[in-house]
Parts: C-alpha cells; structure tokens; sequence
C-alpha cells in the first residue's frame, strides 16, 4: 500500500538520508549517514532538535549479556523533542512544522519516526525550550501515584534530574520535603527546588537518626526511592512511618532485590511501584508536564546542566554514568 505523505514545506526538499549515533559496541559509539526514516499512515516524522539522556541508557552502553550489538541507529534514545516534519494521510493529531515532545526510541539521531498518538505538541510559549517529554512525564507520574498532601513530611533519597522535580512538586503541594543524597552539588540544587532540610547519604544510621528527629520519632509520610539500588531501597523502608507510602521510583534493572518484609509488615507500609509500561500513561504524564512547566509550576531548564553534540553521544554517557561536578542532565543535539 503506498502511503500519501504531507512534508512541513521549509525541509521538503532533503536529501534522503540523515545522521545518525550507533552503538556498535560496548562503550564505543560512532557517528553516521544512514536513510531517513519511512512513515506509514498513522506515523509522524521529527526533525530532532534534541535528546535528553537517560540512566537507563547506561547498562546498554557499558554492556551486559544480554544486549545484541549493534544497537539501531538512534537507539535508546527516548527522550526526544523537535518539529514535525513529515506526517502519514491518516495523521489529524498534528501538523508539518509543529514543535512537539515525542515518545520515540530512535531518538539520538537527526530524525525519529512515533505514532501519531505518541506525540505532545508544544505551545508558543515554549519555543526554544528544550523539552525531553520522557523525563518530565514520569515525574508527573510518579507524583500522581504518590499521593501527596498538604503538611506531609516528604523524604527523597536520590537527587538527580528525577529527584529534583519531585522536591519542586511536593514543595508545590505544600509538603515538607527532606532530600538525601550523596553530592553536595545535588542537595544545592534540591535546596533551591524547595526542600526544607537536605541530609547527605552518608552512613543509614546517621540519616535515620536525623530523620527521626525532624519528624518527632514517626518518620516520613511519603518515601520516595530515587535511585535504583539496594541500599537506597533499604534507607527507603526505614524512612517510612508507619501506615506510611513508600514510592519506588528509581528503576531496578541489574536484578533481584532483597526487602525487610519485617519491618514493612510491622509499620503497615504501603508500597507503590511508580513506574509505568502504559504508552497511555506516559503520554498522559507529558502532557500534565507541559501544562506545568507552561504555568511556571516547573522550571527544569537549571537541570540541563551539560550539553553535547550529538556526534559526542560517548562523552554524554560517559557524563551521566560517572556524574562530574555539578551534572544534573545531560542533553544532546544533532
């Protein structure tokens, strides 16, 4: 079946191809010419105007077992966000020459191919903005499912990109918010995205001391684990008072955890698994981040604190695997 394709009418003129990163190998990325995406009926084209990196990206990029090499060109990224360039004849949701967010995975590249339906427009408001959808959507996610109200003690252990807009959130709903973390630069920046106390991650003993004593010996309403990893999933649990919400939001991937099933029987916790599998859900997420960040309830621009070329994908991984001084989110442009 041919397909009928209507072009935003300042690029219809391209070349077939675009450039393109390729993980080709554990650690090592190259930058090249490859075709320019097909769309079927119901697809939208990008022009990429960036990507944000995520942590998720790192085990494909330092390698495990499990992974197939080379990855597609513009695999993993999923952080997208540009203009539409091309759309199929069934397309209605958006136009050519429309700045939108998209829930793509080919995303580190010049151009990415979504479903009509995995795309957000961007208001005027925004232009110039950069915005990866992703990121923004799973916060907005992650504090629906959170449940947080007004005068509730809010502890987040992990402050990275994630963390901090949770700090701005539960701060917005009038929580007190204590961020624990184990870099200064990040409780700096949880301070100005409204916590009330920060405590570095230090020894658990001493976190739960403090803890305990900001919250007169009952612990935290809301927990909220940000950082994927056993420990910080044991602080997490420790942290919870009882009949308390303990929210996982960093993403376990390395394998199987190990819980005090004892102590969360004993207070009574409610555990919430935050992440999300739903297309639905994630579009859904974005689009409260737009209507955020567009009110000013947001500001996520001083978390793009490094920025790469897109030909220098390795370096932004590199970034984000080993988080130099003063990196919150690392961002690439083609």
């Amino acid at each position: 079946m041919t397909t009928s394709v209507r072009h935003d009418a300042g690029t219809a003129a391209r070349t077939t191809t675009m450039r393109a990163a390729v993980i080709g190998a554990p650690l090592r990325a190259a930058f090249t010419s490859v075709s320019l995406p097909e769309i079927g009926p119901r697809d939208v084209r990008l022009r990429l105007e960036g990507c944000g990196v995520c942590h998720s990206n790192i085990p494909v990029w330092e390698g495990r077992p499990w992974f197939t090499y080379p990855l597609d060109p513009g695999a993993p990224g999923h952080e997208g966000w540009g203009v539409v360039d091309a759309i199929g004849d069934e397309v209605r949701e958006c136009k050519p020459g429309q700045r939108v967010a998209v829930l793509s995975y080919h995303a580190y590249a010049e151009y990415d191919v979504a479903a009509a339906d995995a795309i957000v427009p961007l208001p005027d408001s925004l232009d110039g903005v950069p915005f990866p959808g992703e990121p923004l959507g799973c916060a907005m996610n992650i504090f629906s499912r959170s449940a947080i109200e007004p005068g509730q003690t809010v502890a987040i252990v992990g402050i990275g990109f994630l963390g901090a807009v949770l700090t701005r959130l539960a701060a917005n709903a009038g929580a007190r918010v204590i961020a624990i973390s184990r870099r200064p630069f990040a409780l700096e920046m949880a301070r100005r995205f409204g916590a009330a106390e920060t405590i570095p991650m230090t020894g658990h003993t001493d976190i739960i001391g403090r803890v305990k004593a900001l919250t007169e010996g009952s612990f935290a309403d809301r927990v909220i684990e940000a950082v994927g990893q056993q420990s910080p999933l044991d602080l997490a649990g420790e942290l919870t008072r009882e009949r308390g919400r303990l929210i996982i939001a960093g993403f376990h991937q390395d394998g199987p955890r190990n819980v005090n099933m004892f102590l969360w029987n004993w207070r009574g916790i409610d555990v919430v698994n935050a992440h999300e599998r739903d297309p639905n859900t994630y579009i859904a997420g974005i689009r409260a981040a737009v209507d955020a960040v567009e009110r000013g309830d947001i500001d996520p621009t001083p978390l793009y604190t490094h920025r790469y070329a897109l030909a220098a994908l390795g370096e932004a991984l590199d970034a984000t695997r080993d988080r130099p001084d003063r990196f919150m989110k690392a961002l690439v442009t083609p």
